[in-house]
């Protein structure tokens, strides 16, 4: 008897129908002989209306209490699909974060995980129950207060609970059929991709794609948990990551891993540049300026840092970082700026990232020629580079960004034959 944790999106139960039709989809999983674990999201976009709420009463909310509101969220979710798994002939739990043995950190807003005790989980399925899982929080270690995992974090949460549960599979279940070459709202003709690994799948999920959360991806490289990326609206295949490129799944057994030597082109508009002008160009004065935003619990992705102008003594330093943290990380700067003896800050929102994946790219000439040249040909200006192993990205002005998507996807032949199919939502 296999285990497998599912993890179902907002617009997987954005309504009751949706909930109906999820609770039958987990009816006859468990039906076909297997232990069914559940994590869902809150209903459709009921986490940005609990938003919209709190910004009305509050101009400066408290973090601990924005927590308690928003997971208001998935409680709503969880309650109703046991209600539905039991209309729909088998028996359910539902469970909360911190009844689930979710244990976290202190910090609001985007907690981590510590320590999974799924006790009751196991209790619950060992019975012939279907546990049904809030996603996306958990409880602090030191207060007991509820705490959530930040955007994304019901992946997270399904991940988390495989892993410690030694589950056979970890499915998550969205709006799209599995895991495409690029965004299909943007290339409508982009290719499904059957598998790939989780290095590859990392560096999409960093670089934009919506599809699966980066701190899902992580947690299951690291834990071995095979991921299989599927449409609650189809009964389509999906796509499989896999945690190493040498691994097999018994579902899949005799099928190659599929290594392309590009696998996929990924979009990010959730990202900001801070632009540090003037910065003294002596030994630690980067290494005090990304000391102040770590201190404001902001994500820095990409860095650039320009040679310093002849005979100023001075340099620039320009990086990126969620939006969502700019406010934080500006004002933290901004009281340092004495101590650190810049200039000035530069803030500009209005930047895309694209960010081009593939296994093989390093030790095949050529690739970097042909990104840079279909920019090129599309008009489109670079205003930063990054670079790994794996992975090319550039940011540029975000009303260029779906040009520059487009360019780059038919310069590397990725165009499916078929165009893609989006049942609804964003793509979570």
């Amino acid at each position: 008897m296999a285990l497998i944790v599912q993890k179902f999106g907002g617009s997987s139960v954005a309504d009751a129908e949706g909930i109906k039709r999820v609770a039958k989809r987990v009816v006859e999983t468990q039906a076909a002989g297997n232990r069914v674990v559940v994590v869902v999201s809150a209903m459709g976009d009921s986490t940005d209306e609990l938003l919209d709420l709190a910004g009305q009463v509050s101009s400066s909310s408290n973090p601990r209490e924005m927590d308690m509101l928003l997971s208001a969220g998935e409680r709503i979710s969880m309650a109703l699909l046991a209600m539905a798994i039991h209309e729909a002939g088998s028996s359910a739990q539902s469970f909360t974060g911190s009844q689930a043995g979710m244990i976290t950190d202190a910090i609001h807003g985007k907690a981590r995980i510590i320590a999974v005790s799924p006790h009751r989980i196991k209790t619950s399925i060992d019975k012939g129950d279907i546990a049904i899982v809030a996603g996306f929080q958990g409880m602090s270690q030191d207060s007991n207060d509820i705490t959530t995992l930040g955007r994304g974090g019901s992946d997270t949460t399904a991940v988390a609970l495989a892993a410690a549960l030694n589950a056979d599979v970890c499915e998550i279940y969205t709006d799209v059929d599995g895991v495409y070459t690029a965004d299909p709202r943007v290339v409508p003709a982009a290719r499904k991709i059957s598998t790939i690994s989780s290095e590859e799948m990392l560096e999409m999920a960093a670089s934009g794609a919506k599809i699966l959360h980066l701190r899902c991806v992580e947690y299951a490289r690291r834990f071995g948990v095979p991921l299989h990326v599927r449409s609650s609206f189809s009964q389509l295949e999906g796509t499989w990551v896999l945690p190493n490129p040498d691994d097999t799944i018994k579902i899949q057994e005799g099928e190659p891993l599929e290594q392309p030597i590009i696998s996929g082109v990924a979009h990010d508009r959730s990202e900001a540049k801070v632009t540090v002008v003037g910065v003294p160009d002596i030994p630690g004065k980067a290494a005090e300026i990304f000391g102040i935003v770590a201190g404001a619990h902001s994500n820095i992705d990409m860095i650039v840092q320009n040679v310093s102008t002849h005979g100023s003594g001075r340099t620039d330093i320009s990086f990126t970082l969620p939006i969502i943290e700019g406010a934080d990380a500006r004002a933290a700067l901004k009281t340092a700026q004495a101590d650190v003896g810049y200039e000035s800050v530069e803030y500009d929102e209005q930047i895309g990232k694209l960010s081009l994946i593939g296994a093989g790219m390093r030790s095949n000439p050529g690739v970097s020629y042909k990104f840079f040249k279909a920019l090129s040909d599309a008009g489109v200006n670079i205003d930063m580079i990054s670079t790994s192993e794996i992975r090319i990205s550039v940011v540029t002005s975000a009303d260029l960004l779906d040009t520059a998507v487009r360019a780059v996807h038919a310069a590397f032949d990725l165009d499916g034959e078929a165009v893609a199919t989006v049942y609804a939502g964003t793509g979570r």
